[in-house]
């Protein structure tokens, strides 16, 4: 018999609801994969196990699925910036180690309510800063294609624990291309919403006007299938939006590309892209073609100022957003001498180096007489860059780029922290834009063997739209297989 964790997604769903496998032998069956696999890539930070069983009989003891219960019994797991009541919610950093919250997010509550398991709370970046993993304050994650390489960042333990087959998905956050570049370098499939689709209440902020909540998973569909979950209004978080909520399953049942126009945009496919990213992307976007899309090559003139911009706010906003952990009302507390001494050496115990160089980058461009020389300026190219965008999207339906200009790096190979930041190029721009887009496995690399994603730009609330897209080209996309850096 196939082992019950192999299964996408919507496979087990449909299993369940069918009656052939109980929740507790498809969670013990993820459990027992964890086990295995987690001293090879560390994609978790705390394992709910007795919590997750205790789920499972519930739902057992209630009946089998009803079709308001779209996830019944369906072990995920949830990054660790993501609020859970009762259950340890750390943002990877020593500052919020102990930090048990009295609450759920609205995406968690959305996924409990669907009959999701909450099995696990996955590694992150801290604070959701970083491309890599590795500056989590509790170790970095590992690749299962290669575990002597990063999964990719900020949501790399997420992406990590649905292509080692540990889940069936997860949830992430995207501020710069949290969600998307983790998913394209692990080989999953991961979906950045518009900004206000779903609900911030909950997630822990690094960059408010940035951040958005989205589904990782290991098809189109299984993605899909979570978004139209954990989509829709919130009235506890003033930026979510009240526009209707589609059932984007349905937008994955699309076939071929007849009458759809895609864009290239010729700064993503310009200098910087290794040759096997450009080759395996290329031949994406010729599928594209065969399957009936018109390709068009536009152009999106202010994003080259996009890296420089998107740093100075998210830097900014971090600053302000993270000014509430001071050791006085929660989070770790290191006395000293003094009130001013108990900040000081409290901040600087409790957040890791990545994090305060963000913290300090963001008060400097805030400050008095660099306000108007940075942010301003910076907040005026993120305007024209979302122009740009929308200029390019009435002449396309979608935008297609590569996702990472390299496939997974081994960790401690990019050291220097502009090296670092120019890892997000290709991601940062739909960011500032505040648009949805999906990242797809356009398959392995020609010389590494390592996952290559391909990112679908949409417009404003098309969700649905770049799902179809994708569906289509997955179809048609040679598929990766199982991650082969796991024993």
């Amino acid at each position: 018999m196939t082992p019950l964790h192999t299964h996408n997604l919507t496979g087990i769903r449909d299993m369940l609801g069918r009656g052939e496998v109980r929740p507790s032998e498809v969670l013990e069956s993820c459990l027992e994969r964890l086990e295995n696999t987690e001293p090879q890539i560390h994609a978790c930070l705390t394992v709910c196990a007795d919590d997750a069983r205790a789920q499972a009989a519930a739902l057992e003891a209630e009946g089998r699925s009803s079709p308001a219960k779209a996830l019944w019994g369906v072990p995920l797991t949830v990054k660790d910036v993501l609020c859970t009541k009762g259950v340890r919610t750390t943002a990877a950093s020593r500052i919020l180690e102990n930090f048990v919250p009295p609450y759920d997010a609205f995406a968690v509550e959305r996924l409990k309510a669907a009959g999701a398991i909450i099995m696990a709370k996955t590694n992150l970046d801290e604070f959701a800063m970083g491309s890599s993993t590795e500056f989590s304050a509790f170790g970095g994650t590992n690749n299962p294609w290669d575990t002597a390489r990063i999964p990719g960042g900020s949501s790399g333990g997420s992406a990590a624990s649905v292509a080692a087959r540990q889940c069936f998905g997860s949830l992430g956050t995207d501020t710069g291309g949290s969600i998307r570049q983790p998913a394209g370098l692990c080989g999953c499939v991961g979906i950045k919403p518009t900004y206000g689709r779903v609900s911030r209440y909950g997630a822990i902020a690094y960059g408010s006007s940035f951040d958005q909540i989205g589904p990782l998973a290991r098809t189109v569909r299984d993605c899909a299938l979570l978004l139209s979950v954990i989509a829709g209004y919130d009235p506890r978080d003033a930026t979510s939006c009240d526009t209707p909520v589609r059932d984007y399953t349905a937008a994955a049942g699309r076939v071929g590309l007849s009458g759809i126009t895609l864009g290239l945009p010729v700064e993503y496919w310009g200098e910087g892209l290794s040759a096997e990213t450009e080759k395996a992307c290329r031949a994406a976007v010729n599928i594209a073609a065969d399957l009936g899309a018109k390709i068009k090559e536009i152009s999106l003139p202010s994003l080259p100022y996009g890296i420089a911009a998107y740093y100075i706010l998210a830097s900014a906003e971090a600053s302000t957003n993270l000014a509430r952990y001071d050791g006085m009302r929660f989070g770790l507390r290191v006395p000293g001498a003094d009130l001013a001494g108990t900040y000081v050496a409290s901040r600087s115990k409790g957040f890791g180096e990545e994090a305060q160089r963000r913290i300090l980058l963001g008060t400097y461009a805030l400050s008095s007489g660099y306000y108007d020389a940075y942010y301003t300026k910076a907040a005026k190219v993120r305007r024209l860059i979302a122009e740009d965008f929308a200029k390019a999207l009435e002449q396309c339906n979608a935008l297609l780029a590569p996702v990472s200009p390299v496939t997974a790096w081994k960790p401690g190979s990019v050291t220097d922290p502009l090296s670092q930041y120019k890892m997000d190029i290709l991601t940062i721009g739909l960011n500032l834009a505040g648009l949805p887009g999906l990242a797809l496995p356009a398959g392995l690399g020609e010389d590494s063997g390592l996952p290559v994603g391909l990112q679908i730009f949409g417009r404003a609330f098309d969700e649905a739209g770049i799902i179809g897209i994708a569906s289509a080209l997955e179809s048609a996309l040679p598929g990766l297989g199982e991650p082969k850096g796991l024993l």
